[in-house]
């Protein structure tokens, strides 16, 4: 099979945006705050201009659909601003208005249409076990779908696959210990079914909506995102957090936090998983730059391959 490097057919035009001032923004430099605070206009001025809208097909597999809502609580770009402006989302099983039999014929059909062009978001993790029979997508003329049969189908005909939230990134919550259903995530899957399509892993339980913005415009902009050995994009996942945590100086002193209700120490004894794992948490933060779980919990390595088993106190890791 063809090995897909480069997405044919959405290589940016000249929009006058420079690589210089597309960092600067998405990587939240002035005074540590992130996309959603700082986001350049003219991104999305560019990209109405020079492109067509982008088609994305975005289906869900075993997931609670918090990926969703998190991206639905894009403050800037709105996200009507994604949807009318940035992409042409042709299918989402949780907004969509189009269900049934209807919509899975519209699914394959936009995938044979922009074939190699558009981007296919594969949210929650793909169950394998029993061929697939614990998550089931529609059915057409009868015939059931499967969560892993439109993987299998459609991602080789995708020009990027964009693995949104940890279960669809490395199987998550759904793959943890004493799971049934054989749940794993989109690389690893592709790799069992020799399929090239370049994955781009945006973790998160649920992501940032930020990363998963920054990581389409990036797409649309500049290509595939430089990516970490997990195939997380560098731009947002390229941090340790306890090297940049505001408890760090804490740490150096040995000053540690004995319960989550003291207001200062470091909070590793508590049980923080800061040290294990990369992400901008730190200085973008969440619900607008409000708040972030270090503030008043502990860090829990969402973002991490093998969460939560791997990231939990209370049982030995499955992995």
């Amino acid at each position: 099979m063809k090995d897909k490097q480069v997405l044919p057919d959405v290589q940016p035009k000249k929009s006058g945006i420079s690589r210089r001032s597309f960092l600067k923004t998405v990587t939240g430099t002035a005074a540590g705050i992130g996309i959603s605070q700082m986001f350049n206009p003219a991104l999305i001025q560019a990209l109405e201009k020079g492109l067509e809208r982008h088609p994305v097909i975005w289906i869900q597999g075993q997931g609670c659909t918090g990926c969703s809502v998190s991206l639905l609580n894009s403050v800037d770009p709105s996200i009507a601003d994604i949807l009318l402006k940035v992409i042409s989302l042709q299918f989402h099983p949780t907004v969509g208005a189009c269900e049934g039999e209807l919509a899975m014929k519209h699914v394959y059909e936009v995938a044979r249409e922009y074939e190699g062009r558009f981007s296919f978001a594969i949210e929650g993790a793909i169950p394998v076990a029993e061929n697939g029979k614990y998550c089931i997508l529609g059915e057409i003329d009868h015939k059931e779908i499967s969560m892993m049969d439109m993987v299998q189908e459609l991602a080789p005909m995708a020009g990027s696959v964009l693995a949104i939230g940890t279960c669809a990134a490395y199987g998550g919550i759904p793959a943890a210990k004493g799971n049934v259903t054989g749940a794993t995530g989109v690389m690893d899957f592709f790799k069992t079914k020799n399929i090239t399509t370049p994955v781009v892993n945006i973790p998160g339980c649920p992501p940032h909506p930020d990363w998963i913005v920054g990581s389409i415009v990036h797409l649309l902009e500049n290509g595939i995102p430089e990516l970490d050995y997990d195939g997380r994009p560098k731009l947002f996942f390229g941090n340790n957090i306890h090297d940049n945590c505001p408890r760090l100086d804490d740490y150096d002193e040995a000053f540690m936090a004995m319960s989550l209700s003291d207001p200062n120490g470091c909070r590793m004894d508590v049980g923080c998983k800061g040290p294990d794992t990369y992400a901008d948490c730190y200085k973008r933060k969440w619900n607008s730059g409000m708040n972030w779980c270090v503030n008043n919990a502990v860090c829990i390595g969402c973002v991490e391959p093998g969460f939560p088993d791997a990231m939990s106190p209370f049982y030995e890791p499955a992995y």
